[in-house]
């Protein structure tokens, strides 16, 4: 691969990832919002832009990283994006914590929060999943039907959560980055063959 498209495959990354957040920061509604809701915010925009990177880094996808290399920044980039939903959670509950109560207890009248809430325990469950691959003893292909299954639900809890959303985001980029999640994650999944039915091997009589 040569060198200018090596440039152009991570310079369209990036764009479809850091063009959300220049949009949303130089939005007017940002103006009526709490320091700590903006932040909050931020880190909901910056967990999406982090589902684009994740399923590219676990398939070695991006140009110029080693396949090892690439799937160590999956394992710390799956940390940050848990730390983004940590923060996006506990700002938007320092702001109303009646809110993310009903959120929670799936008692709120919004779907993007429904959506919200069952991404968020979907990365929880992958991620949890991820830190005890080796004292679980899950075969292989088990566990990653199960890693995959639960980042699929994930993102597409995610893209749902920021769809359904009218905020800071602006709409046509906000489009862009949760189509490239959805469509990258499953493109990888399905590269990947593992939900696949195997073919059955012919016993020797």
């Amino acid at each position: 691969m040569g060198a200018l498209r090596r440039g152009l495959i991570w310079l369209c990354v990036l764009a479809v990832i850091a063009v959300p957040l220049v949009l949303a920061a130089n939005s007017p509604l940002l103006a009526w919002r709490q320091p700590v809701y903006i932040v909050a915010g931020f880190a909901g925009i910056a967990a999406l832009g982090l589902l684009v990177l994740q399923p590219l880094l676990a398939a070695g996808l991006l140009p110029g990283l080693p396949i090892l290399r690439s799937r160590r920044l999956h394992r710390y980039l799956g940390i940050a994006l848990l730390l983004s939903i940590a923060l996006h959670v506990g700002g938007l509950w320092v702001f109303s914590p009646p809110d993310v109560v009903d959120a929670l207890t799936f008692a709120s009248p919004t779907p993007f929060s429904v959506w919200g809430v069952i991404a968020m325990w979907a990365i929880f469950a992958a991620a949890c999943l991820a830190a005890l691959r080796k004292r679980a003893k899950l075969r292989v292909t088990t566990w990653r039907r199960a890693h995959t299954g639960l980042a699929l639900i994930a993102v597409a809890g995610t893209v749902a959560h920021a769809l359904l959303i009218e905020g800071a985001m602006e709409p046509v980029s906000k489009g862009v980055l949760s189509a490239a999640a959805l469509l990258i994650t499953a493109k990888v999944i399905y590269d990947s063959r593992i939900w696949h039915p195997s073919r059955r091997t012919k016993r020797t009589p």
